[in-house]
């Protein structure tokens, strides 16, 4: 490194040792995803309302009375709460739309401490505890209880806890991929070639300012061509550097993805036996959801030794500006949640979503395909368990099949992006093209199960790397708020007009035209988005406030 460039230097150990403590959480919190939201919480959900519920259309005979029905059979439970009979497939999907509205209640409240180093850690801890205990309590709520319906509560507070404690972990992501070897490589030349670029005031006095010749060009041609030069470097190397940088942030999110998706498989694997020997009982798919809450509090110890907190979260210089957070002496939690209000209405003011107009796109169309997408997760297996009859073993396997298939498409799209050289959108524009078949028969969700998950497992990890070239350095968290809401713990649309469709229908299969329609709407959005500018218009926003 060329003297008198001030440097942050690799430091291999020390990057080693939070990239694992973020790996980590990603190991111990996609469990809870994979093996309770989209798999054993909605069944859960169902089997606890099912078994305080009565068959249409009398409303007299108990569901858990009788043997499941007929697919050709058009006979629906359905369970009474306060003055109204839901359809309980319905009642899985209500409690998740409630449980997302006081997640985005949660993570906009929380951005502005988590952009608060010393206190990201904290919040990130915190809230997957709080999550993980809120899991592990199903273990001792019975279905047969007068307080069934604390199941709600309970499911409500494990997804906020794990929609809080993501927004915390993926702050961290843009800074672990600026301090990857290969990306402190491409700054520091960057910092050399600035060091030894001449300056203008450096070159030989121009003979215009000893004479009257005003005609005579201010620089010398050699100047002139000179600095010309170096304009062309640093563009090059700028470019390299953003290239790099992308490739970076997707990879280290895909391995986040590739490892949450191989910790759900294990724990689906080791449950199956628990789950198929009690035939699918109630108890067992609480154990399910118990099991995974312990797993997630307990790999999430690690991340507490590894990741950075008050002591080494000095943010990474940046090739344009340094970022710098300053610390407030009188800082308080309540003003910051006063103030992250605040700023999330200046921030939808149409002045500031113009000065950041592709990243707002890339929310719209963020909120279409996610939702969609994790929608269709939970309604499948609804809909398999309720329509097609299969039994809980068998929606165990489709649960393993789809992270599995999961980690094959993490692991192999950064290959091909590599090999081909496209940039994340391009990934993103490729991967939404997810079709559905009319899923008559249990093979049909075998084979989607293989198609989906192979494509959704990349598609999660390429739409939070992207999402990260186009926020604000050092305001990773209050962005990621924003992105959370719609991630795969918070699709709130989806499932809302789903249970509407099930319920005034009869028939969840409706519910799948919907969703399609949904995830293909997102398509022209995606595609408007300028990618440099975005970039670039992040880079340089700075919010203003006032009226």
């Amino acid at each position: 490194m060329t003297e008198g460039v001030s440097f942050q230097s690799y430091d291999k150990r020390k990057y080693q040792r939070q990239l694992r403590g973020w790996l980590s959480y990603a190991f111990a919190s996609e469990v809870f995803v994979i093996v309770s939201l989209t798999l054993f919480l909605p069944i859960c959900l169902e089997q606890f309302a099912r078994d305080n519920g009565y068959l249409l259309p009398d409303r007299t005979v108990p569901c858990s009375t009788v043997q499941p029905l007929d697919a050709s059979e058009d006979r629906r439970c359905v369970v009474k709460l306060g003055w109204l009979w839901i359809d309980t497939a319905s009642f899985s999907l209500y409690v998740n739309s409630l449980s997302v509205a006081l997640q985005a209640l949660t993570v906009i409240s929380m951005g502005g401490i988590a952009d608060h180093p010393p206190h990201r850690k904290r919040i990130l801890l915190f809230f997957a505890f709080f999550g993980a205990i809120s899991a592990i309590l199903f273990l001792i709520l019975s279905s047969s209880s007068p307080l069934w319906p604390l199941s709600a509560l309970l499911a409500i507070c494990a997804n906020v806890g794990f929609g809080a404690s993501v927004v915390a972990m993926n702050a961290y992501l843009p800074t672990l991929a600026q301090e990857s070897e290969e990306v402190s490589q491409k700054r520091e030349a960057l910092h050399s070639l600035a060091a030894s670029r001449p300056s203008i005031d450096s070159q030989p006095r121009p003979a215009a300012l000893e004479s009257d010749n005003v005609d005579q060009p201010l620089l010398s041609h050699h100047a002139t061509e000179h600095v010309g030069t170096d304009d062309s470097e640093r563009a090059k190397l700028h470019s390299e550097y953003h290239a790099v940088l992308s490739a970076a942030t997707s990879r280290i999110s895909s391995l986040g993805i590739a490892l949450g998706y191989g910790a759900g498989i294990i724990l689906l694997l080791a449950t199956l036996i628990p789950v198929t020997k009690l035939g699918g009982s109630t108890f067992s798919l609480r154990l399910a959801i118990g099991l995974s809450g312990i797993w997630w509090g307990l790999f999430s110890l690690p991340s507490a030794l590894w990741l950075p907190g008050s002591s080494s979260s000095e943010p990474v210089e940046e090739c344009d500006e340094s970022i710098t957070f300053h610390a407030s002496g009188d800082w308080s939690m309540g003003r910051e949640i006063i103030n992250a209000w605040k700023r999330l209405g200046g921030m939808l003011r149409w002045r500031e979503i113009k000065k950041l107009r592709n990243t707002f796109e890339y929310l719209a169309a963020w909120f279409l395909l996610s939702d969609g997408f994790t929608t269709i997760t939970s309604t499948a297996v609804l809909f398999g368990k309720t329509t097609l009859h299969m039994p809980a073993s068998s929606l165990i396997l489709i649960g393993v099949i789809t992270p599995t298939s999961g980690i094959i498409g993490s692991l192999v799209w950064p290959m091909i992006q590599r090999r081909l050289g496209w940039s994340n959108i391009r990934v993103l524009v490729t991967l939404h093209s997810v079709k559905f078949g009319g899923l008559t028969t249990p093979g049909e969700m075998y084979a989607l199960a293989v198609y989906f998950g192979s494509v959704y497992g990349a598609f999660q990890g390429y739409a939070r790397a992207f999402y990260s070239e186009l926020i604000p350095p050092g305001e990773e968290a209050r962005w990621y708020g924003l992105f959370s809401i719609t991630d795969k713990s918070s699709s709130f649309v989806g499932p809302l007009v789903v249970g509407l469709i099930a319920d005034t229908t009869g028939n969840i299969r409706y519910a799948f035209f919907f969703l399609v329609f949904m995830v293909w709407s997102a398509v022209p959005i995606l595609l408007s988005i300028n990618v440099e500018k975005g970039r670039k218009d992040a880079r340089e926003y700075v919010y203003r406030g006032g009226r």
